[in-house]
This record gives C-alpha cells, structure tokens and sequence, in this order.
C-alpha cells in the first residue's frame, strides 16, 4: 500500500491509537485527523493529531462529516471501544438507523456498517495494523524463558481449541495445560479467563490467543499489553502464545521487558 498523504484516526482508549500515531508520523503521513470520544479518548491522545473532532459515543452522523471534512481517503480505527458502547450512549438519528436494519447487533455487524457508510463517502478503512509491522508478534519463542517440548504441544493442542472456540463466536483466549482446556474467554473478558484458568490449574498452564477464522482485521485485532503479562503472572501461567504476524504488542519492548521480568515465555504461532 502507498502511504497516504492524510490519515482520520478513530480513537479509543488504550496506548494503541498513540502507537499508530507516531508509527503513521514515521512511515511518512503529513497530516492526521482524529475522531476523538468524550469519556473514552484521553486527551494526551488526542494532543498527538493534527485536527480533532470531539463527539459522543454513537455519534455516527457526526464521525462521517468529521471524516469528510478531514479530506482524508483512508482511515484506521484503533483503541479500546466497546461495541455495545458505540451506540449506546444517545446515539444520533444516523445510528439509529442503521441499527433498525441490523438483524444482529455485535461487534462484527456494527463495526462492519461503520466500514460501509465510511466508503459511501470514499474513506476507506484500513487493517488496524496498518503501520504497526514492528509491533506485530514475530513466529516462535521471543521472550521469556525457553519453552520445553512438552509445552509446544499444549500450544499446538490450546490452538486447535482457540480456533474452534473463536470460529464458534465464544471466545478467542483459552488456559490448557497437560492436554486439558482449564477456561475458554466467554464475555467475562480476556483476564477473567486467565484468572480462573490459572486457578484451576494452579501453575505452569498455557494461554493461546488466536483471531478468528474470518476476522476482520480493520476493527478487530487481538492486542496484548504488559497488563496482560501482569494478570498471566498473577495467574501463574507459564506461557503465553499468541499468533504470529496478526497479534500486536502495545508496545513491544515494554511488553518483552514485562514478560522477562515476570518470568513468563511469549510465542508466535505460525498457521
């Protein structure tokens, strides 16, 4: 892809949106616009971008003028933004119409119709790891301790379920250890599910993070931070395997430096 000239950044939470900022800066955009979310964006992020529109949370029809005025062709969506979030907070006519056609309201359908009234005015929404290749999770062992063979084969058994898990829309993280699942992440989170995992298998279990068969990269990417190495130590796991070339690590030498710190190996998986 050619870098483009302008940027319209939908910002979240979270150290992703300032990630992309500043990898966007680097790779050679001049100019980015960002749509910022009252309660949700902090302004330390929003400080970073060129131009900002403030706007509530179910703000549609306000997000697709900020995008047009922006004068940008492509856009990134990046940071925490819980779906059922989005549109719940006084959404605007525009909202409410698109979920009044909407026959299922998730995170794939809603974020998926935000895509779609982006290209109606010929904005298009990149992959959210546009820019981000140095932050992508490499193949194989890259930090940590090394990782014995009978643990590579609770990572290749863990992937297996992940995959089913996520393909059947339950979860995308699950704990194994010894060839046995200990907790698959439902809705209580990613966290929750090591927590309980790691209690259930008391310590040394394996935690495998995988996308779905048909994830769409543009508004769903699975992230793990040095929060998450926090709650893996908590747990006592002993691994964390996440997929290689399609997982980010906010940032990665912080979250390599937390992983060696916390005793705890991280590895890339190859499909």
């Amino acid at each position: 892809m050619s870098i483009p000239d302008s940027l319209f950044l939908i910002a979240g939470n979270g150290i992703y949106p300032r990630l992309v900022v500043a990898a966007a800066r680097t790779a050679g955009v001049k100019k980015i616009a960002m749509a910022a979310f009252q309660d949700e964006t902090p302004e330390a992020t929003a400080t970073m971008a060129d131009e900002v529109h403030w706007m509530r949370v179910g703000q549609l029809g306000r997000l697709l003028t900020a995008a047009k005025k922006s004068g940008a062709t492509h856009a990134l969506m990046a940071g925490q933004l819980a779906p059922q979030n989005l549109f719940a907070l006084r959404p605007d006519l525009k909202t409410l119409l698109i979920l009044a056609k909407l026959k299922r309201r998730n995170a794939a359908t809603l974020f998926t119709e935000v895509a779609n009234q982006l290209e109606t005015i010929g904005v298009t929404l990149l992959d959210a790891t546009t820019f981000l290749e140095a932050h992508l999770a490499p193949a194989g062992h890259f930090a940590g301790p090394r990782i014995k063979p009978r643990h590579l084969e609770d990572i290749r058994f863990g992937y297996e379920i992940a995959k089913e898990s996520s393909r059947l829309d339950i979860g995308q993280t699950i704990v194994v250890k010894h060839g046995t699942v200990l907790a698959v992440e439902a809705f209580e989170g990613t966290n929750e599910c090591l927590l309980r995992g790691g209690a259930l298998g008391r310590e040394g279990a394996v935690m495998v993070k995988v996308t779905k068969p048909d994830q769409d990269m543009r508004f769903d990417v699975p992230v793990i931070g040095d929060q998450t190495i926090a709650v893996a130590k908590e747990a006592k796991l002993k691994i964390i395997a996440i997929e290689a070339t399609r997982t980010v690590l906010l940032d990665k030498p912080i979250v390599c430096q937390a992983a060696e710190d916390a005793g705890i190996s991280l590895y890339g998986i190859s499909s």
